[in-house]
């Protein structure tokens, strides 16, 4: 669902005079701003009154903010709108939204009471979903170079830094959870990132020489691949629960498994679950790259008198680098969100956060566990999709005359 360019004034006469992408963006916004933008809550855990942009905050700046909102997504309406403009009304929607979040926390919050929360609501996230929509396509349909979209992943993470530690949400109800919380926040982000960054370590450890060998033996990549296709296909929370007991059973009955972590709850079922899960991409992917380097380059290779080991190293594994750095990509991205099931385990991680909320009926504590996560897994795939199209950019460039 794209905008066209005109290249010519009969094909501008020919266009249509709204642009599609932009009534998509239009009738969210319509509908976040006919939304609560957020609730205000006498507790934690009861449902709160809803409250609309205008509601939620002074009525001037409440007023004036909504028109200002609508402005930019009829603007959006427009197909003749440059692409830079409609990315800079995207960037601009964006960080009003998460204003208007933060004020409203400020401006309904009653003084010294610590109890009340007011958390984001329908309204603030189909607002934030319109205008990041918004963003994205402007920044697809522009074709910028790479090097600028590094740098735009950048300040994203940068200004999200900024906002964050500028105090701007701290009265929302999902920072005053982790206000609550900010030790026990850090311990298991770290462990969240071991079981995400540990799993794919090692599926690497291990995917990588069995690619190989079955790159060198074509005949054994059906059972071998077979099999791990099978184990990709267990729902992930039986797998989990396939781990309790068999590795209880293992800490138990062999000498010196507890001793090096081997137990049937905690991080250890959860990293050896998610090890699994990685082997087929990484696996797989190796074998597609090393045989999709083309026979010219390795006959050269041969005929400079290279051994099999150099021709490997030299030649076969960087051409297949793209595909091996895109397995990496997908088991990385899908790690860090199965990670969150390993908080029903004992496993720690953001889901501890996420189950103890859902226990709870706290949904600021959901959310204190699910949204870093989401942050997490969209900067690792935004930056490895980076990283693989400079790969496949300079192998290109290598492999052209």
């Amino acid at each position: 669902m794209t905008d066209l360019p005109y290249s010519t004034p009969a094909a501008a006469a020919a266009a249509p005079r709204i642009s599609r992408t932009g009534v998509l963006f239009a009738a969210l916004g319509a509908a976040g701003l006919a939304l609560p933008l957020v609730q205000f809550k006498p507790n934690r855990i009861v449902a709160g009154e809803g409250m609309r942009l205008p509601d939620a905050l002074p009525a001037a700046l409440g007023w004036g903010l909504t028109a200002a909102l609508v402005a930019a997504l009829l603007a959006g309406l427009s197909p003749r709108l440059a692409l830079p403009a409609r990315l800079a009304l995207g960037l601009a929607g964006l960080l009003a939204t998460v204003v208007a979040l933060g004020v409203s926390a400020g401006y309904l919050m009653p003084e010294g009471n610590t109890i009340a929360r007011v958390a984001p609501s329908a309204g603030f996230w189909l607002l934030t979903l319109a205008f990041a929509l918004m963003v994205a396509d402007a920044q697809s349909r522009m074709h910028l170079p790479l090097r600028r979209r590094w740098l735009m992943l950048g300040a994203a993470i940068v200004s999200a830094a900024l906002i964050l530690s500028s105090g701007l949400l701290d009265g929302t109800s999902v920072m005053r959870e982790y206000a609550a919380r900010a030790d026990l926040f850090g311990r298991e982000a770290v462990r969240h990132l071991l079981l995400a960054f540990g799993s794919l370590g090692l599926a690497l450890v291990v995917g990588l020489p069995l690619g190989i060998a079955l790159y060198n033996r074509p005949g054994l990549r059906g059972p071998v691949l077979g099999t791990l296709n099978l184990l990709q296909t267990i729902p992930s929370l039986a797998l989990f629960g396939i781990m309790i007991p068999l590795l209880g059973w293992v800490a138990l009955h062999l000498p010196g498994a507890q001793a090096l972590g081997v137990s049937g709850i905690g991080p250890f079922p959860a990293l050896i679950a998610l090890f699994i899960y990685s082997l087929l991409p990484v696996v797989s992917n190796t074998v597609v790259g090393l045989a999709g380097v083309s026979p010219e380059a390795r006959d050269a290779a041969v005929g400079t008198g290279m051994t099999e080991r150099q021709i490997l190293t030299g030649i076969l594994l960087p051409l297949a680098l793209p595909s091996i750095i895109a397995a990496v990509r997908i088991v990385l991205v899908q790690n860090i969100g199965l990670a969150v099931i390993a908080g029903l385990i004992g496993g720690g991680g953001f889901g501890t956060f996420v189950f103890q909320g859902l226990n709870q009926t706290a949904m600021d504590l959901v959310l204190l566990g699910a949204l870093p996560t989401i942050a997490l897994a969209l900067v690792s795939g935004v930056s490895l999709d980076l990283a693989v199209e400079g790969l496949e950019r300079g192998a290109a460039s290598r492999g052209s005359p």
